[in-house]
């Protein structure tokens, strides 16, 4: 087994955030991420490099061992399961809420909805678990969009400060979960290369507990 260790970014929003945290671990890519086409970096830590992929693919990543370590949002592990993966660390980055949300003045009609979301899973468990028939409709993308053309009766999405919603006549009903960015590491790595892989979530750690002391 080789002794380096590949470390899985999330592409994005959350990026910027996940580098300035990775920095003040002394884990830094030797280039300039944001003005670069390249997926694979080099890192100032020895023996590490980087990887910049699309969240969803994170824990496929490590899961299959491709990546020893990854950061990814907490949303997509409920959506598609944490098999394989350990995640030791809430990094804390990217808050905000899964919520259910409806048009203002909405009220269940009876125990089955409709419901537009691209969290299928987490919506089928949610709504499942409190005895209501969900007929769910994956979407990708503007969701507030689906009450107002009649798709949904309600959606399921990520909201930060809840302006969008309430811009298009919907307002936040049940938290489902809250959600942050969290260090997942693959089992074997863990084990195969536990005091490099352990120095690097300690060294997260410090730098966690530093920015929120």
């Amino acid at each position: 087994m080789s002794t380096e260790i590949t470390f899985a970014l999330t592409k994005g929003r959350i990026l910027k955030e996940t580098l300035r945290l990775l920095a003040e671990a002394g884990i830094e890519p030797t280039e300039d991420i944001d003005n670069s086409r390249k997926l694979v970096f080099g890192c100032s830590a020895p023996g590490v490099r980087l990887l910049v992929i699309r969240g969803l693919d994170v824990p496929t990543y490590v899961r299959h061992g491709a990546a020893d370590i990854g950061v990814v949002g907490k949303d997509v592990l409920l959506e598609n399961g944490g098999e394989g993966l350990y995640e030791p660390l809430d990094l804390g980055i990217a808050r905000c809420r899964l919520m259910t949300a409806a048009p203002v003045g909405w009220t269940p009609g009876s125990s089955r909805v409709r419901v537009a979301t691209k969290f299928t899973e987490i919506a089928r468990r949610f709504f499942a678990e409190r005895g209501v028939h969900a007929d769910v409709i994956k979407l990708y993308g503007a969701m507030e969009l689906a009450p107002m053309m009649n798709l949904a009766d309600v959606i399921v999405d990520i909201v930060d400060t809840g302006n969008t919603m309430r811009a298009n006549g919907l307002e936040p009903i049940d938290v489902i979960a809250d959600i942050s960015s969290r260090l997942v590491v693959n089992k074997a790595a863990m084990r195969g290369k536990h005091a490099a892989i352990q120095g690097i979530i300690d060294a997260l750690t410090v730098a966690v507990a530093r920015r929120d002391a």
